[in-house]
């Protein structure tokens, strides 16, 4: 009798794992309860699933059903820490009092009798999810063989329940990248004022991360205060413009409790537990009624250092904010940081309207290949940079506002971070290199002026909010830019161009905003493409196409040619720093390698192999200086 309820409880299995093709894992959790009841004899079965990032129980389907809202509980919950932790089946007899009132309010009926059986990854030793059923039929308890026979199923079916939770996960985070990039790429193109932009910033950061609540506030360094932005996902009122019933300005004290700790320190905290957590100050709840649980708190950056803080709280579908969360804040907190890094009138005004100096006070070299750009100090670069565009004859050709450009400029130089190489100087001499292509070369016979002004614009912003690591570095580190662009290919090129659109898309930062919706358009796809290009696998993907066209000549007709053309062009621009003196030179040498070994010690800490030129212990400087002088900047200039 036993060899025959063994061959049906067999070809059950077989049936069982026939059905489970879904890619949908509810579905799928659905077949496994229904199986377990219908073998157990059971009125009702569920699964507690594990999260592995965050080791936290989820519940998302109870007997029939699929629940509107998955349930979550921490690892410790009483209900099931004994399964969970000592990895052996529990019954109601193993639970306390206060435990089966847990299951009683989950499942919203009377539990006479529960079995939990841990099921357990074979490879790693890991409880992957809790298979739980209630209320035997006709029997007051489980039995042993009821724990065989969901242990039987689970020896089968665990790794497609495991494979088809991660492919779950996978979409999910799919889904919250694409929608973060959508954000990116969008946020700035209709909003010009900009504590509005602020506010739309920190909803879309809500909704991806599902807080409950969301705050930002600046820094205020003469009051040393904390002044609200954004209140609650609402915009903060101004005491001095409040009309009769609005709310009063929010201020806290910047150098107290979890906002002011995050200010001062520049470091992001996650709090699981608010009200555990030293630095809370719950009088706020108290005069509010508002119950804060757990909080995430990160710091909002420009050039200088901190200049405000970004408070998300109570995680809305899990017990606290995971280390996604924290990446997507982090993400949120970069475009918070462009908004609200503002450029003063003075600032703006002083530029526009300042008389710019003869070009022979900066040497008269000024305008010639060998002149080091990088022996000018900040403001000059600043009134350089200003007076190019209008030596050019960018400024009347394309109707641009001085102011406009004023502020661009300055926007530009605050949006790049003080890294070894990477930096504002980088970008400077860079597109100064592209005004020595235009006074010595005759560009206009070979390109337009939409191209040229396009190429100029791309090199100021090519490197924006570089952060001294490439892209290789950015994919293994999962990063959220890795997460945003890596499917597109060129993670921190696309950053560049996404950190541009930021600035020119702000209110009185826009140079394109006087051409036609059809230049508007070219302009922006051609900035897109050549910064694109100073990814170096670009350029070596195209070097056989551009040794053709030099070869066979250059067709001023070909659209493909033009393309070609600024895209060397802004290699050439990139690279400029090797064709400078060898003192000049062999000082930025030094910067690169000094940025390549910090990426280099970081890779290591994260446990992986650095490349030789980037591994600090390994690289020979004038060996791989003199490989990428001969194999990429020669071929280039050649």
């Amino acid at each position: 009798m036993a060899g025959v309820e063994d061959q049906d409880h067999a070809a059950a299995i077989l049936a069982l794992c026939a059905e489970l093709y879904d890619q949908d894992a509810r579905k799928l959790q659905l077949k496994l309860v229904g199986y377990l009841q219908r073998h157990t004899s059971a009125q009702c079965g569920f699964l507690m699933l594990v999260a592995e990032d965050s080791n936290q129980l989820f519940c998302q389907v109870v007997g029939d059903k699929v629940l509107d809202h998955e349930l979550r509980y921490p690892s410790h919950c009483n209900s099931f820490s004994i399964a969970l932790h000592e990895k052996r089946p529990v019954t109601l007899q193993d639970l306390t009092t206060e435990s089966r009132l847990e299951i009683v309010n989950m499942l919203g009926c009377d539990v006479q009798s529960m079995l939990c059986v841990p099921v357990i990854e074979p490879v790693e030793g890991r409880v992957v999810a809790l298979a739980c059923v209630v209320n035997k039929k006709g029997s007051n308890n489980f039995s042993t063989d009821d724990i065989k026979v969901i242990q039987t199923c689970f020896k089968y079916t665990a790794p497609v329940l495991t494979s088809t939770l991660a492919f779950q996960k996978e979409r999910m985070l799919k889904n919250q990248t694409q929608t973060l990039l959508h954000v990116a790429k969008n946020l700035f193109t209709h909003l010009e004022d900009v504590t509005l932009l602020l506010k739309e910033i920190m909803q879309e950061a809500r909704h991806l991360t599902q807080a409950e609540r969301c705050s930002l506030f600046l820094l205020d360094k003469e009051q040393n205060e904390l002044v609200a932005k954004v209140f609650d996902g609402d915009v903060a009122q101004d005491q001095t413009k409040l009309d009769e019933g609005e709310r009063a300005e929010v201020r806290l004290p910047a150098d107290q409790g979890i906002a002011g700790h995050v200010a001062t320190s520049g470091e992001l905290l996650n709090i699981r537990d608010a009200y555990s957590h030293p630095l809370f100050y719950s009088g706020v709840d108290e005069a509010t009624g508002f119950r804060t649980r757990n909080i995430l708190c990160i710091p909002i950056r420009d050039d200088k250092g901190v200049i405000g803080i970004a408070e998300l709280c109570n995680k809305l579908n899990g017990a606290y904010f995971t280390k996604f969360d924290e990446e997507i804040a982090t993400a949120f907190s970069v475009y918070c940081g462009l908004s609200i890094v503002h450029v003063t009138e003075k600032e703006y005004s002083t530029l526009s309207a300042c008389d710019i100096p003869p070009r022979d006070r900066w040497g008269a070299s000024f305008t010639r290949f060998p002149f080091l750009p990088r022996c000018m100090t900040r403001d000059e670069t600043l009134m350089c940079m200003f007076d190019d565009v209008e030596d050019m004859g960018f400024l009347h050709a394309l109707r641009i506002e001085r102011n406009t450009l004023a502020r661009f400029i300055i926007m530009v130089k605050k949006g790049y971070r003080d890294v070894p190489y990477h930096n504002w100087y980088h970008a400077f001499a860079v597109t100064h290199f592209c005004y020595l292509l235009y006074k010595n070369l005759p560009l206009n016979d070979y390109l337009t002026e939409m191209e040229i002004f396009a190429l100029f614009v791309a090199c100021m912003c090519h490197d924006l909010d570089h952060r001294g690591t490439n892209n290789s570095f950015q994919v293994q580190s999962q990063s959220i830019l890795a997460a945003l662009y890596s499917s597109e290919g060129s993670v921190m090129e696309q950053h560049h161009f996404a950190q541009a659109m930021c600035i020119i898309n702000m209110q009185g930062s826009n140079i394109f905003g006087n051409l036609s919706s059809k230049e508007y358009q070219q302009v922006l796809d051609l900035m897109r493409d050549i910064i694109l290009a100073t990814d170096v696998s670009h350029h070596l993907l195209i070097m056989p196409e551009l040794e053709t066209m030099a070869d066979e000549g250059y067709r001023g007709s070909s659209d493909k040619h033009h393309n070609l053309l600024v895209c060397l062009l802004m290699t050439a621009c990139d690279l400029s720093d090797q064709t400078k003196s060898w003192t000049s030179t062999k000082k930025i040498a030094e910067q690169i390698y000094h940025e390549f070994f910090s990426q280099g010690d970081l890779e290591k800490a994260m446990g992986n192999k650095p490349v030789d030129m980037m591994d600090r212990e390994k690289a020979f400087i004038p060996e791989l200086q003199i490989n990428f002088l001969e194999h990429i900047a020669l071929p280039c200039y050649r």
